[in-house]
């Protein structure tokens, strides 16, 4: 979780000095989610987000530098630089994505667990959406077909209270969104996401049940994030004092740290050498992005899908 957010806050300060360019997501303040999930996966399990990805790509064990390199647009990034911060890809860790157009993530992810119950698999694919991807129509479509054919896949909905600048209570006619999948038959739970534990204990029923068969689950997991809904986001819409409150009094990582601490399993000393080891792998991650070289042109025409058989 520390990594999560000590990358995020580096990649911020490297957008400001025009390191990295386009659109940048970050998921600071959400870190207990793509942690609390991936901490319920085993290989093979599926995982597939939104254009908020550096978070829940870090959670799965992806390379640090090859991630920022990305966010660079360098050579050495985990898609050659083609992806930016939206389109993040490791098939290796089973992290399918990173997409840019909302909600999009949600039939795809739907498909991916097709897959896997088509190829007889005992995997699971975690598909995650915001609050503001919950009222797009295409995800009613997949919740439809994911119930009909009890399809393997988690729904999560990353509840960070706005769609870009709007609140859900705005937006949404009915607030509750883990309820939104029950006209389906989709059974839904509202979890804690500003707690480790309370993600894990969720997920840890809901990936056993998907599992053993049970057709796709929903949960709307409830969170909050600290910056704005991108860089260009001065997130002037919101108070101040709610920000704080949430930094101060429900921040995930200080969650993690007292709850540890209680169990006897961390103490000062410890965390301090956590925070070493994290500001040396950021680092790295950010030497790396730097040293590496842009994409050769010949990119250019690589990874491009032709249909010979169309005439023009």
């Amino acid at each position: 979780m520390l990594l999560l957010r000590r990358f995020e806050e580096r990649s911020g300060q490297l957008y400001g000095m025009k390191l990295i360019g386009g659109f940048c997501h970050l998921y600071i303040g959400q870190e207990a989610v793509a942690v609390g999930i991936q901490s319920t996966l085993k290989a093979g399990d599926k995982v597939i987000t939104s254009y908020r990805d550096h978070g829940p790509m870090l959670a799965t064990g992806s390379c640090p530098d090859a991630i920022m390199a990305e966010l660079f647009g360098k050579f050495g990034g985990c898609s050659k630089g083609k992806g930016g911060s939206m389109h993040m890809f490791d098939l290796e860790k089973g992290f399918y994505g990173g997409h840019g157009i909302v909600g999009a993530q949600v039939p795809l992810g739907t498909g991916i667990a097709f897959a896997e119950k088509y190829k007889g698999t005992d995997n699971v694919c975690v598909t995650m959406f915001g609050d503001g991807a919950a009222n797009q129509g295409q995800v009613y479509e997949s919740f439809n077909m994911a119930k009909l054919w009890s399809l393997p896949v988690i729904y999560v909905i990353e509840n960070n209270e706005y769609a870009m600048g709007t609140a859900v209570s705005r937006s949404c006619s009915t607030v509750d969104l883990y309820k939104r999948g029950e006209s389906f038959g989709i059974e839904g739970q509202q979890v804690d996401g500003m707690d480790f534990f309370a993600v894990h204990s969720a997920m840890s029923k809901t990936v056993e049940c998907v599992r053993n068969g049970s057709g796709p689950k929903l949960l709307e997991i409830k969170t909050y994030r600290y910056r704005g809904h991108s860089m260009s986001d001065p997130g002037t819409y919101r108070d101040k004092d709610e920000v704080n409150s949430y930094r101060n009094e429900r921040d995930p990582i200080e969650i993690m740290k007292s709850k540890l601490m209680e169990m006897g399993l961390l103490d000062d000393i410890k965390v301090k050498e956590i925070e070493q080891e994290i500001k040396q792998i950021v680092e790295k991650a950010t030497n790396f992005a730097k040293e590496s070289p842009e994409p050769p042109m010949e990119e250019l025409y690589t990874d491009i899908f032709k249909n010979n058989n169309i005439n023009v």
